[in-house]
């Protein structure tokens, strides 16, 4: 069996969970099955790349993507099986499955549907990558969702899909890649204290991220515990200048506020989990939550908020502590939020109980090698549903 590995991400150009993913489950699958992966921006080496046309370089970002997609699925040949990823290069699955008679299969990452806010970041394009979405999803010969959470939000944004054809496989995380260690000079590097644990929040700028509740719950926070923010690459100029303001007004309020607002490389992003007494998510919006599985892996007790697949992959007090989301009582969130993190200051010795049990629970449930195994089950299934 050969795939074709559909995806706007692919290293080195990773910035979010779908790409940690594909790039992940790549090399598993490739002890399978063979894998051609065909991916958008500059070129590589090792995956073939596609660029938005010449005539669409002013155009919307969602213009310049399908522009983009439509040269991806020209050049995909020989394959028995489309698997695209996100948004960003669902239509060119889509299209590569009826230029070559084969099935298509979606990993769904995330939902246009949850994510209004990106009409922010899209204007009007929203409105074309929530039609590529749902063309793809309607025509799909499966979908696999990477928690139950997003099964349930599949099948409840787009009830015309048979439930028969969604398929949960959970995210993985690389174990070796994120586990703790001792080195420290990232740390120093970056002006963070070695001697001193803190509360370490890493994400995107991004209203899913939920990064303004962090900012205000902080304000609540242990003052004598440093909060680190490794938080870049704003959706938006506006939602740029609305964080920068807010970390201002933090550090008005208290001491040891450390933004880290740019490119991390994974070996300090490793050291920084490592040394964290606790890793905040306060998501709003999270299909899975790779970053969490990466804190769990690097031993640092995770305080998340409850939506999505984050319960699939925190335990409740034991891995760490979940806390209650509710869009309509932001403020009730953030107390609860500054609650919950002083909780695990609080007890230093369970915290680190918390980060064992994180890291054994990374090991034993979240392998790629299982995940790639079932992944290729989802493609037989495909096929048998795309020849019936």
């Amino acid at each position: 069996m050969r795939t074709a590995i559909l995806t706007r991400e692919w290293p080195p150009f990773i910035y979010g969970g779908a790409g940690v993913h594909v790039e992940h489950l790549v090399p598993e699958l490739r002890k399978i099955i063979d894998v051609d992966v065909h991916c958008l921006g500059k070129p590589r080496e090792d995956a073939q790349a596609h660029q938005v046309p010449d005539s669409l370089l002013d155009a919307n970002p969602a213009l310049q993507t399908i522009g983009a997609d439509l040269g991806m699925a020209d050049a995909v040949t020989d394959c028995d099986v489309a698997h695209s990823h996100t948004w960003y290069a669902n239509l060119s699955g889509h299209l590569t499955g009826l230029l070559n008679d084969i099935p298509h299969v979606i990993t769904a990452h995330s939902l246009e549907p949850r994510r209004p806010w990106k009409r922010e970041q899209l204007g009007g394009g929203y409105a074309i990558s929530s039609w590529v979405e749902k063309t793809a999803y309607r025509n799909a010969q499966a979908i696999i969702a990477v928690s139950a959470g997003m099964r349930a939000d599949v099948l409840d944004c787009y009830p015309f899909v048979d439930p028969e054809r969604v398929h949960v496989v959970h995210n993985g995380i690389d174990t070796q890649a994120y586990r703790r260690v001792d080195e420290v000079d990232a740390l120093v590097s970056h002006g963070v204290d070695p001697e001193k644990p803190y509360v370490l929040f890493v994400g995107r700028i991004t209203r899913q991220k939920g990064i303004a509740h962090l900012l205000r719950a902080a304000q609540d926070f242990d003052e004598s515990v440093p909060i680190v923010l490794c938080a870049a690459s704003p959706d938006t100029p506006e939602l740029g200048a609305e964080v920068s303001a807010a970390i201002d007004a933090l550090r008005e309020k208290r001491d040891g506020v450390h933004w880290l607002n740019g490119h991390l490389e994974r070996s300090d992003v490793r050291q920084l989990l490592s040394h964290a007494l606790v890793f905040a998510c306060p998501s709003v919006y999270e299909p899975l939550g790779i970053v969490n599985l990466e804190a769990m892996g690097c031993e640092a007790p995770v305080v998340a908020s409850d939506v999505g697949g984050i319960p699939e992959v925190v335990v409740d007090g034991e891995t760490g502590l979940l806390v209650h989301y509710d869009a309509d009582e932001p403020g009730q969130f953030e107390a609860d939020f500054a609650t919950a993190i002083n909780k695990v200051i609080e007890d230093p010795s369970r915290a680190r109980q918390m980060g064992h049990a994180g890291r054994e629970r990374a090991i034993s449930d979240f392998g790629w090698d299982r995940i790639a195994a079932r992944t290729v089950e989802v493609y037989e299934q495909a096929q048998a549903v795309h020849g019936s």
